[in-house]
């Protein structure tokens, strides 16, 4: 029996086998969650239906998350197969790649909105109709990064969008939590995906993250999958309005100097 047997978990954001949502997929169904995903067009839908598949999903669904018609078809699909559900998933984020480049204040107006509806108000418009069909105890997780609480250089539209997404899995947690629906968020360290490669200077950023996590590494998508087991679980049945680090530990650490530290003087003679 594993942790999440008997449950079932709707995932949105799935876009290839590199995809942090994709390494939440995996573990919630190593638990024995039962799945189902959302794709985008024909083309992610290429990539995501034979990953679900792999999983033996019960639900591969088409939905665009800034369409509303589109959200209310898919929630009605859910409704049909499974009835009520327990788990969903937010690994929505979309920003125009000229905005993830050089300035921040060269966002345009329409970047700008579009950053901010793909990947902050899309978690109020899929958690909103699936509120009725979430079984008592349900858990509500978004991803999201640190380039919401510090700038990243060209991370920029992205950064202000993660930051209203963090506000809204609090302003959710409280709507919610009377109805015990508990809603967190993952910040993840960088990992390289393929949301990530549109970031401009990507491979710098994995390495300066690298270089300052205490762990002397950075994070792979199965480790952020471990966390979303335990939100998604009875073990963190108190916990709620959170945003839980996954980066080995590169959220704590304020500046990198290169000083040895006791134990790597040499030896007195």
């Amino acid at each position: 029996m594993g942790l999440l047997s008997g449950k079932k978990a709707f995932i949105f954001g799935v876009a290839n086998d590199m995809s942090i949502a994709w390494g939440i997929a995996k573990a919630l169904h190593a638990e024995g969650a039962e799945l189902g995903f959302n794709f985008l067009g024909e083309a992610l839908e290429k990539r995501v239906r034979p990953l679900a598949e792999s999983v033996n999903a019960s639900l591969i669904l088409p939905c665009d998350v800034s369409k509303d018609s589109e959200i209310e078809a898919l929630y009605k699909e859910v409704e049909k197969k499974w009835g009520k559900f327990d788990i969903l998933i937010h690994c929505i984020a979309f920003a125009n790649r000229d905005d993830l480049k050089g300035a921040f204040v060269d966002t345009s107006r329409a970047g700008f909105a579009l950053a901010m509806d793909i990947s902050a108000y899309s978690l109020i418009a899929i958690s909103k109709p699936a509120v009725p069909l979430l079984n008592p105890g349900a858990s509500i997780i978004a991803l999201t990064y640190y380039g919401s609480v510090k700038v990243i250089p060209n991370y920029n539209v992205m950064g202000v969008a993660k930051a209203a997404l963090e506000a809204n899995v609090r302003y959710l947690a409280y709507d919610l939590g009377p109805k015990n629906i508990r809603v967190n968020a993952i910040s993840a360290g960088a990992i390289k995906t393929l949301a990530s490669s549109a970031v401009g200077g990507i491979k710098s950023m994995l390495k300066a993250s690298e270089d300052l996590t205490p762990l002397k590494r950075n994070v792979d998508k199965d480790e952020v999958g471990k966390t979303a087991v335990y939100l998604a679980s009875d073990w963190a049945s108190g916990v709620t309005g959170d945003i839980l680090y996954v980066d080995a530990g590169a959220n704590i650490v304020g500046m990198n100097l290169d000083i040895k530290k006791p134990e790597d003087a040499p030896a007195a003679k």
